[in-house]
């Protein structure tokens, strides 16, 4: 009788403590999981206070080229010749190696130093070096614009090819020609382009509708993809020194 109550006593331990190794297993797997699940540390210097324009915007000075972020701190020190915006490279996205695909992407810029190109990560470190047979080949993307600058004795205008007709007709422009000049900005959006307008030799950038969208304060507004790539205009005051300005024409 003793033999068979120390048994189940012995029997009754062995589920006691097998129920207590589940238990405290299920607990460091749950702490295991709980460690493991770690929040990404965000770098407040690439935080936005404007989304529709890129965290980090080409900056220049001395001659030299860098980066600053949108509250206007120099986050990549300006000794590059040359440098992009943080956005794709389709000949290294379609390149026939593999390898280096992966540096066409918009989390990287090309920059140029000592003659020699480059793609840099947000950190500033150049993680690749252009090499031709790395080069792909893009595919054609044209796409044909609505609107063309249209000029009428001296002076500029906008036209909308599928809808204009008679120059005699002043119904038939989209802005009658009253500019001394007129270039449409490429963009992604061809029904609301964004337009250069020179008005008593001072550059500002109007829309289609005429609406003024900056005014006409500059010496000179670049003819370049900024807008295209980053929603930025390329200006001047002075003719020499270039920044960029947002659409509200905040300055970077």
């Amino acid at each position: 009788m003793k033999n068979i109550f120390t048994l189940l006593l012995f029997s009754f331990s062995t589920v006691v403590f097998a129920q207590k190794k589940s238990v405290n297993t299920k607990a460091n797997l749950k702490k295991t999981v709980a460690e493991k699940t770690t929040v990404p540390k965000v770098n407040s210097d690439l935080i936005k206070i404007n989304d529709s324009i890129p965290a980090l915007i080409p900056y220049k000075k001395e001659g030299k080229s860098g980066f600053i972020n949108q509250k206007g701190k120099i986050i990549i020190a300006p000794v590059y010749s040359n440098v992009g915006f943080f956005t794709e490279d389709c000949n290294l996205l379609n390149s026939p190696n593999s390898k280096v695909q992966k540096f066409g992407s918009k989390e990287y810029a090309s920059v140029r130093l000592d003659g020699e190109d480059y793609r840099m990560d947000q950190s500033g470190k150049r993680v690749y070096r252009f090499k031709e047979e790395d080069l792909g080949i893009c595919p054609q993307q044209f796409k044909a614009q609505l609107f063309h600058a249209y000029i009428l004795n001296k002076a500029y205008g906008i036209i909308e090819d599928s809808k204009f007709h008679d120059a005699s007709d002043y119904r038939h422009f989209t802005i009658y020609p009253q500019f001394q000049y007129l270039h449409i900005l490429e963009g992604d959006d061809l029904k609301n382009p964004m337009i250069i307008a020179v008005k008593n030799d001072q550059f500002g950038i109007i829309d289609v509708t005429g609406k003024v969208i900056i005014p006409f304060e500059y010496e000179d507004i670049k003819r370049n993809y900024s807008w295209k790539l980053g929603r930025l205009f390329e200006v001047t005051k002075d003719g020499e020194n270039y920044f960029f300005i947002d659409i509200a024409n905040k300055a970077y």
